[in-house]
């Protein structure tokens, strides 16, 4: 993963530990304090509420210890490969798209970075600027040529 999706981790897992388990604890407590706890529906949320977050950091911290980090403004190159950020054109629509290849758990498309094993890093990989790639979307196969590959 890169950089910035590590540190992302790292603090969603500080937010979790130092916001939401004291938030949680208050409100399991208010809900005892009501009284009857089997038919208690604000203690049985807070209840489902902490079992997620505890889930959550126990992942993430899965996550971050077996995180292989690298440091993409040490990249370069001609060629895509993890990190690059990569500008295409749509063989059709000749509309421009900007994707940056990043790890399975920092890709949002809708930011513009893209899963190393995403159908269209899969077939950017070890291609070059003027190439051109064929991509299998569920819509159909789209044709884009690669304009420019950097590293930022």
């Amino acid at each position: 993963m890169t950089a910035a999706g590590y540190k992302a981790l790292e603090q969603e897992v500080n937010q979790l530990k130092s916001v939401e388990r004291p938030a949680i604890i208050r409100m399991i407590s208010e809900a005892r304090a009501h009284g009857d706890l089997s038919e208690n529906a604000e203690y049985h949320a807070a209840k489902e509420r902490q079992a997620f977050v505890e889930g959550r950091v126990i992942e993430l911290e899965d996550l971050i210890g077996r995180a292989e980090v690298i440091d993409v403004s040490r990249l370069s190159g001609s060629t895509v490969k993890f990190g690059a950020t990569v500008t295409l054109v749509d063989e059709d629509t000749r509309q421009k798209r900007k994707y940056q290849i990043v790890g399975d758990h920092e890709s949002d498309a809708r930011s513009g970075k893209i899963s190393i094993s995403s159908p269209i890093a899969r077939a950017l990989i070890g291609k070059g600027k003027g190439d051109s790639v064929e991509v299998a979307a569920p819509a159909g196969a789209k044709a884009y040529e690669i304009l420019k590959v950097e590293f930022v």
